[in-house]
């Protein structure tokens, strides 16, 4: 990408729109370079050669470019991937490793030269607009694959914008969520680091073997009947993860590719809408499940609501759809973790990269009468899913296929995972107060990617009091997108009625 240092500015239409190619070089890596054994760009890493991560960060002020440009050369750009670039050696059989580089901050801060007529026209459509035109912008490949493009105008949601852009094989968004968050400290006392929700801690990957009873026979044979339900749910879920694979493809609705060839990056719009987690929580204990359940539940009614409309389908008619699930298979590990990591510049306490499972998680599109209905129905897909080692196995097949048959085999495995469903969901867990980077406070979070083979993808992020749903969508299979996210609010609302009664009637009992 052209240069926009902290004088300087371009506008969309100069830039190139050649496709990225890795950088082929004969030269040794620096005598003090920290990486001079060439750290090998993982195969997992070089299957997400066409998809980047998005963030836009609102912020409650305007933006202080020195400050934060000071803020990202002391903290993010010290990081071991964010300082490096994948060099390809011929020498080396033609297989990209990370070497480090000098990094100049200025390069990786972007201020775009927008029509000053139309930011005051509509300054939320001024940034949509900008953020639908960064596929089409490359990424200079000479330089490590991270960007920061500051919007400094007022929105109707903050004073102005920061959207930070990096290419996936950097990590997985739940890991570059967490170095975000590692560089950012609580509004409340910037002296310590956001505060973040009670989670289970996990020291394995995803699976944790439930303990053995203490009892009679009958104890044992539910202790036994647990793995023996596991083994036939794993069985079954990675046969059908196979059969996707193979020949098993969702049917066609107006979230579908026709020919999955036919995707592109250059359609994408991002747009998002908070929902109060006050709200969330409230369906959550009305109804015994988890966010996650209210938030799938939320989705499918949105969708449900979305189809029916649009395909003129009987209201009888039921769909499942199927979404992938990606799933982060790594231990815990804390903020401070990543703090010190950024301070060492050393990666070795963190598993970095991307390490995901996928899950293929049943939507089902049917207009119910009672809202509720679409929650009971989430809980009892997932509880379904969780009772599998679905997420374990599809890492691991992954990882080996790779291994046994190269990166064009893994490609072709990886896009018919993608082209035969018809979407993606994720769900990230983020800050329970406010947070600020670098002196500004951070209105709202919204993450969101583009690349994959997808028409549409649905990425939820909790930040503060709300949970922020995003979505990313070519707007030539859904030009109407406004009114599928308007969907999930209205979706919403009438779940939150739905519970808001069902309490109402477990009081009066």
């Amino acid at each position: 990408m052209g240069d926009s240092g902290t004088n300087g500015s371009h506008s969309v239409a100069a830039l190139p729109t050649s496709p990225l190619l890795p950088i082929r070089t004969p030269r040794k890596a620096p005598a003090d370079d920290p990486t001079a054994d060439g750290e090998p760009v993982t195969p997992t890493a070089r299957l997400m050669e066409p998809i980047y991560i998005v963030v836009t960060l609102g912020l409650g002020c305007p933006v202080n470019l020195p400050v934060f440009s000071a803020g990202i050369a002391a903290q993010l750009a010290r990081y071991p991937r964010f300082c490096s670039i994948q060099v390809t050696d011929e020498a080396n059989g033609g297989n990209p490793r990370w070497v480090r580089t000098v990094v100049n901050v200025d390069d990786h801060t972007i201020i775009p030269t927008l029509d000053p007529v139309a930011v005051a026209a509509d300054p939320d459509r001024a940034v949509e607009d900008y953020l639908a035109s960064l596929p089409a912008l490359p990424m200079d490949r000479s330089r490590p694959l991270w960007e920061f493009h500051f919007l400094d105008f007022p929105t109707s949601e903050a004073t102005s914008t920061a959207v930070i852009r990096v290419h996936h094989s950097l990590g997985d968004g739940t890991t570059l969520i967490a170095l975000l968050l590692a560089s950012a400290r609580s509004a409340a006392d910037p002296t310590r680091l956001p505060a973040m929700p009670e989670q289970p801690a996990r020291t394995g990957a995803i699976y944790a073997p439930r303990p053995r009873s203490k009892g009679g026979v009958l104890a044992f044979l539910a202790w036994a009947w647990s793995y023996l339900v596991l083994a036939w749910n794993t069985m079954v879920d990675v046969t059908l993860f196979a059969a996707t694979i193979a020949f098993l493809r969702d049917p066609h609705t107006p979230f579908k590719y026709v020919d999955h060839g036919a995707a592109s990056s250059s359609r994408r719009r991002f747009v998002h809408q908070s929902l109060p987690l006050e709200d969330v929580k409230f369906i959550k204990n009305a109804m015994n499940c988890t966010v996650n359940d209210v938030l799938v539940g939320a989705t499918s009614a949105a969708l449900s609501r979305y189809f029916f409309r649009k395909s003129g389908a009987n209201n009888t008619s039921k769909i499942c759809l199927r979404s992938i699930l990606l799933v982060d298979t790594r231990p815990t590990t804390s903020l401070q973790t990543y703090v010190d990591m950024i301070d060492s510049g050393k990666s070795n306490d963190v598993d970095w990269g991307n390490q995901l499972g996928y899950i293929l998680l049943p939507f089902h599109l049917a207009m119910h009468d009672d809202p509720l209905a679409y929650v009971r129905k989430a809980k009892k897909t997932v509880d379904r899913k969780k009772s599998s080692l679905e997420v374990i196995f599809t890492c691991k097949m992954g990882e080996s296929f790779l291994k046994m048959f190269g990166l064009k085999a893994g490609a072709f495995i990886f896009g018919r995972m993608f082209a035969n469903t018809t979407l993606a969901f994720s769900n990230l867990v983020g800050p329970s107060e406010q947070i600020e980077f670098y002196g500004h406070p951070v209105v709202f979070i919204a993450p969101s990617v583009y690349g994959a083979p997808q028409a549409l993808l649905v990425q939820c992020q909790s930040y503060n009091s709300n949970i922020m749903v995003s979505l990313s969508v070519d707007e030539e299979i859904i030009p109407d997108y406004i009114q599928l996210m308007d969907d999930f609010v209205e979706s919403f609302g009438h779940i939150k009625d739905g519970a808001s009664r069902l309490s109402t009637s477990v009081k009066q009992e």
